[in-house]
């Protein structure tokens, strides 16, 4: 079962009907919506779904898709990738092309400019398969940018290809922004004051937190990779669930 954000004109909706069981298809514009509504009376396995993915309430999709495969716009493409992990567990596999920038992003390494929260947060959760360039050549009309078809699968597995827990992930996701909400400062800035449940930050737990990881009092955010990331969560209690 395959979900597609941005059907558009249904290029590539009908291949993805000659191999999936079901499409739930999504489109806001209504110039497509005729061209669609024909589409979807010759195959009885197309869902159409008239409007903004990301307001729809995706995990009521019936039957729920596995797969994410869409052309994703510039404006809404990160977005949509973090709804899909955290609100559509039965998704397994995505197939997204995106704006290269956007792409480079999604499994960035620490230090690099590309690096940011959804780096982390991604990666987390996921594991890449592949990443391949897609020049603007490729396309009618020429866009201005370049893109990446990106292919990436939900983490399931034991030790480092584990996933985290849902309320462990959510979790992090708050911690994660916080930090990369003042990219450039330490640790012990950004995270002091942070709350969650009972537990409120201080300056002084993250700074000993990092002492007792081995990492530096000064280290800033975008220095610290996603395991690390988790090290740091549960040295300082901020999650539910005692080891990874």
């Amino acid at each position: 079962m395959v979900l597609e954000v941005g059907a558009a004109g249904g290029l590539l909706t009908r291949p993805l009907l000659e191999r999936a069981r079901i499409v739930h298809a999504f489109e806001i514009d209504g110039r497509y919506f005729g061209h669609l509504d024909e589409l979807a009376a010759a195959h009885e396995d197309l869902r159409l779904h008239k409007g903004d993915a990301l307001k729809s309430d995706l995990a009521a999709l019936d039957p729920p898709p596995t797969a994410l495969v869409a052309n994703l716009a510039y404006n809404i493409a990160i977005p949509l990738i973090m709804t899909t992990i955290i609100a559509l567990p039965s998704l397994r596999r995505w197939g997204v092309m995106v704006q290269r920038e956007l792409g480079e992003r999604l499994f960035a390494v620490p230090s690099t400019k590309a690096y940011s929260a959804v780096s982390v947060l991604v990666q987390l959760a996921c594991r890449r398969e592949q990443s391949r360039p897609v020049p603007a050549s490729a396309f009618r009309p020429r866009p201005r940018v370049e893109s990446a078809f990106v292919t990436f699968v939900r983490r399931d597995g034991a030790g480092e290809d584990a996933p985290l827990a849902q309320a462990d992930y959510m979790a992090m996701d708050t911690l994660v922004r916080r930090a990369f909400g003042q990219r450039r400062k330490v640790l012990t800035t950004t995270l002091a004051g942070a709350s969650r449940g009972g537990l409120s930050l201080a300056r002084e737990d993250v700074r000993a937190a990092l002492a007792g990881l081995e990492l530096s009092p000064a280290a800033r955010p975008e220095e610290l990779a996603p395991r690390q990331w988790v090290a740091l969560a549960r040295t300082l209690g901020w999650l539910d669930t005692m080891e990874d």
